[in-house]
C-alpha cells in the first residue's frame, strides 16, 4: 500500500522510546509489547492484540494515544454492529426536511445533490478516523464480537485506509491513522483480518511487571505489600477460577488495603477483602479454601 501523503512516520523513534513514552502515561510495557507498538507506526498496519479480558489491551490503544498526542477514535464492537454504526449513515431528518423546504425546486436531480452533500452525513468512528488531519488512534474493540459481514468491512476499510461513498466519491486518509483491534477470543477471526495485522498476545503480566504496575498506580503502596499483593494474586490466577482478578481489580484491591492500613497480608486479611478482587462466589470460596490451607 502506497502511504497517504502528511503521514509522518511512527509516533515514536525506537522501541525504547516507545516503552519509555508508555511508561510515562502509567503504561508498564515490556519489550515485546513496546516493539509491537513502535513497529506498527513504521510499518503503517494494524495491530491484533488478543489475550484474556483484563490483560490491558484496550489500556494499551488509549496509553499510545496519550503518550503520543493523538486524538483517541473508538468503535465499541457489539453483536449486530453494522455499517451505519461503524462507517457513516445520513442524516435521514434533516434531509426529509430539507425536501420539505423545497417541494418548488426545479427537478429531482436537483435536490438529490442538494441533500447527499457533507451537511448531511453523519460520520462513524471509522469514517472519522480516516478523514481526521491530526494524528489519530483508532481502536476498535472485542472485535471479536461482530459478525463476519462486519468482520469483512473492516478488512476492506484497513486495507487501503479508504472509504468509498456512492454519493460522495472516494474518501482517502491523508494520514493513516495506528489502529488498534483488541479481541477475547470469544470466536476465530478470519485469516484475511489476521494477515493484514501485526500481532500481539497480551497476557496476565509476569510477578516483576505486575510488582510495578501495582507500585505506579497505587499511590502510598510499600515495595514489599506490592509485592504480595502481586504474588497472591498470581496464584489465585493458578486456580480453576470463573473469573481470574484482571489488572484493575489487582489495583483495586492494593488500593483497599491500602485504605484499610493493611502492612502485611495475613490469610485472614486476604480471605477478608476478596469480595474486591474476586466477583463469583464459588471463587470466593475457592480462594479462601486455598489461602487458609496454605497458611496452616
Amino acid at each position: 500500500m502506497t502511504s497517504p501523503e502528511g503521514r509522518g512516520g511512527s509516533a515514536f523513534g525506537s522501541i525504547q522510546e516507545a516503552r519509555d513514552g508508555l511508561a510515562r502515561v502509567g503504561y508498564v510495557a515490556d519489550e515485546h509489547i513496546a516493539a509491537v507498538v513502535y513497529l506498527a507506526g513504521r510499518l503503517e498496519k494494524p495491530v491484533l492484540v488478543e489475550g484474556p479480558a483484563g490483560t490491558g489491551k484496550t489500556q494499551l490503544a488509549k496509553s499510545v494515544a496519550e503518550a503520543s498526542g493523538s486524538r483517541l477514535i473508538r468503535l465499541q464492537c457489539y453483536e449486530g454492529l453494522d455499517e451505519a454504526k461503524a462507517l457513516y449513515e445520513w442524516n435521514y431528518r434533516k434531509q426529509l426536511l430539507r425536501i420539505q423546504a423545497e417541494r418548488a425546486a426545479s427537478s429531482w436531480q436537483d435536490l438529490e445533490e442538494d441533500i447527499f452533500a457533507e451537511d448531511f452525513l453523519l460520520t462513524r468512528p471509522l469514517l472519522e478516523a480516516i478523514r481526521s488531519d491530526e494524528p489519530v488512534v483508532l481502536l476498535v474493540d472485542e472485535v471479536d464480537r461482530v459478525e463476519l459481514e462486519t468482520e469483512a468491512l473492516l478488512l476492506e476499510v484497513l486495507s487501503e485506509y479508504q472509504v468509498s461513498i456512492p454519493e460522495l466519491g472516494t474518501v482517502r486518509a491523508t494520514r493513516v491513522p495506528m489502529v488498534f483491534l483488541t479481541s477475547n477470543n470469544t470466536r476465530e477471526l478470519s485469516e484475511a483480518l489476521k494477515r493484514r495485522c501485526l500481532y500481539l498476545h497480551v497476557d496476565y503480566p509476569e510477578l516483576a511487571r505486575e510488582r510495578e504496575i501495582v507500585l505506579r498506580h497505587v499511590p502510598g503502596i510499600e515495595h514489599e505489600l506490592a509485592d504480595q499483593v502481586a504474588r497472591i494474586v498470581r496464584s489465585l490466577r493458578s486456580l480453576e477460577l470463573r473469573k481470574p482478578p484482571s489488572i484493575a481489580e489487582t489495583l483495586d484491591w492494593a488500593r483497599t488495603l491500602v485504605i484499610l492500613g493493611i502492612e502485611s497480608i495475613d490469610a485472614a486479611t486476604a480471605t477478608g477483602t476478596l469480595h474486591v478482587l474476586l466477583k463469583y462466589r464459588q471463587d470466593i470460596e475457592r480462594a479462601a479454601k486455598e489461602l487458609l490451607a496454605a497458611d496452616a
